[in-house]
């Protein structure tokens, strides 16, 4: 089993006081007299649940060593559940309609991944993504599903508790916090589960399979566990991407959503959650900085990815860790 510092499991002091001063910052910002401050909220609050979704595929890719090129049906099919759930005149209580969602993603998560946990290398990669085209094609084609015009979310889940609605989900700033608190709490348990002995054996998994078979593992369960989690977890991002854009289509399960996961995995760094997250916020800063900077954004987007993936192949958390490092070393 590789060492905890190969996959940058446990970081660097440095490292703990940077994110914890990120998360300081995101908390204060709703705070900060700033011009536009609504339209800065919405982008963040964006950020932080592609940093859910991408977190959610680490958990595969980074700590099981499994790369799925369909990660974003589980992502779309939660956004339709709730469009599907939420009635044309009134909100739906949020306390039933997010367990719903993201149940109905583990439970598509766990019948697609009985099949495709059999398979390995390129052809695991070939199958997820075949069945997210299956998913695709299914809401894209049938006019009853929405169709390729997709579905509006008219009102956002309501947060009654006990008559109390002190959760007002349509502000922007409550649903800001709400998002930001969603992300702490998916963040703290994934850590949990990376360092406990289910996790410890997803990681072996990821090194060598056929030895933790050998000795007594029976890795089929674990993969489909993981597969199964991870897509309830990619479920919780895409209620909440729902949830705040008020609309879903096709697009949120295609190709390119689970391409999107996959860049800001890298770009962050594989096998640590921070660095998903940290990857989700840089991948779309830098995809906004290009878009506004020129119509051919994608060509600058693309460099930017592979000259990542060459100087910092662990990813801007593994160069940070190298650079602080050299840094501190006598």
């Amino acid at each position: 089993m590789s060492s905890p510092k190969a996959q940058l499991e446990k970081l660097p002091r440095s490292m703990q006081v940077v994110l914890l001063l990120g998360a300081v910052a995101l908390a204060a910002f709703p705070l900060m007299p700033l011009t536009g401050v609504d339209f800065y909220l919405q982008m963040l609050s964006q950020m932080m649940i592609l940093a859910i979704f991408a977190m959610s595929l680490d958990l595969l890719q980074g700590v099981t060593g499994l790369v799925s090129l369909g990660h974003a049906a589980y992502f779309g099919l939660a956004g339709y559940a709730l469009a599907f759930l939420t009635p044309a005149d009134t909100p739906i209580s949020l306390w039933w309609s997010l367990p719903v969602s993201v149940l109905g993603a583990a439970l598509a998560a766990l019948i697609i991944g009985f099949f495709v946990v059999r398979t390995r290398g390129i052809y695991f990669i070939m199958v997820t993504m075949a069945f997210a085209q299956m998913v695709f094609f299914l809401f894209f084609d049938n006019k009853a599903l929405g169709g390729s015009d997709g579905i509006y979310v008219n009102f956002r889940p309501e947060a009654t508790l006990f008559g109390w609605n002190g959760i007002d989900l349509e502000n922007k700033t409550t649903f800001y916090y709400f998002t930001l608190l969603v992300l702490v709490l998916v963040y703290a348990f994934l850590r949990r589960v990376l360092f406990s002995p289910f996790g410890r054996v997803l990681a072996g998994i990821r090194v060598n399979e056929h030895r933790m078979r050998a000795v007594g593992y029976g890795t089929f369960g674990y993969k489909l566990a993981a597969f199964t989690l991870a897509g309830a977890l990619a479920g919780v991002a895409g209620f909440l991407w729902a949830a705040q854009t008020g609309f879903v289509n096709p697009e949120l399960m295609g190709f390119h959503m689970s391409a999107h996961a996959i860049m800001m995995v890298i770009l962050g760094g594989m096998g640590n959650f921070a660095g998903a997250i940290v990857g989700a916020f840089a991948f779309e800063y830098v995809m906004h900085f290009f878009k506004d900077l020129t119509k051919h954004w994608q060509l600058l987007m693309g460099g930017f990815i592979v000259l990542v993936v060459v100087f910092a192949p662990r990813g801007l958390l593994g160069l940070f860790s190298q650079f602080t490092g050299k840094r501190g070393a006598p």
